[in-house]
């Protein structure tokens, strides 16, 4: 045999060991990385599970402290609204007392009953014609328009429930009406308030 065929030889059974071999090793790697994927998955998955159970539980606790938050919310509103309604009932107008008004900002220019003015909270004094000063209203009657825009700014403080829609409560001399705003027509008096 010549050296050439030798060598074919030996190249031949050298290829035919040595490609088994390599695709023995190539097949071994290929399987480690599939199981090293399957594995990272699964660690994936597992990792997701957990987190979303966290989430979960974070997402129920902050609820269960929004609520609670809430709670207090409304119990701190309720507490204020009856102190509110506590401190108002003791500011408001007392036809018992005769100095009730002192010390209210809408008082601040009253100095008394001046002959032929009427003093409108808010407002101060304003002149009279001589037939309205001392004139006793009556429900029923109609408030002339010079008078109409003295309207009472806070009817609450004295003890008056909220206007009707389209009326207003308005001062008129020492007296607080509760007139139509369109006609001036009075539906009810509170007489004598100062």
């Amino acid at each position: 045999m010549n050296r050439l065929t030798k060598a074919a030889l030996v190249a031949l059974a050298l290829t035919t060991t040595a490609v088994p071999l390599a695709a023995e090793a190539q097949s071994r790697h290929d399987r480690s990385d599939r199981r090293e994927y399957r594995q990272d998955r699964r660690e994936d998955r597992r990792d997701h599970r957990r987190d979303n159970r966290n989430d979960r539980r974070d997402y129920r606790q902050d609820r269960r402290e929004d609520q609670r938050d809430y709670r207090h919310d409304r119990r701190d509103d309720r507490r204020g609204y009856r102190n509110d309604r506590r401190d108002h009932r003791q500011d408001r107008w007392d036809r018992n007392n005769r100095d009730w008004w002192r010390g209210r900002s809408d008082f601040r220019g009253y100095n008394g009953p001046r002959s032929g003015y009427w003093y409108a909270p808010g407002y101060g004094y304003h002149q009279v014609e001589p037939r309205y000063y001392g004139y006793r209203w009556q429900r029923g009657g109609y408030l002339p328009s010079a008078y109409r825009n003295y309207y009472v700014s806070d009817p609450y403080y004295y003890g008056l429930p909220p206007a009707p829609r389209g009326y207003r409560y308005v001062h008129a001399g020492n007296d607080i009406v509760l007139i139509a705003i369109a006609s001036g027509l009075i539906a009810s008096v509170l007489s004598g308030v100062f």
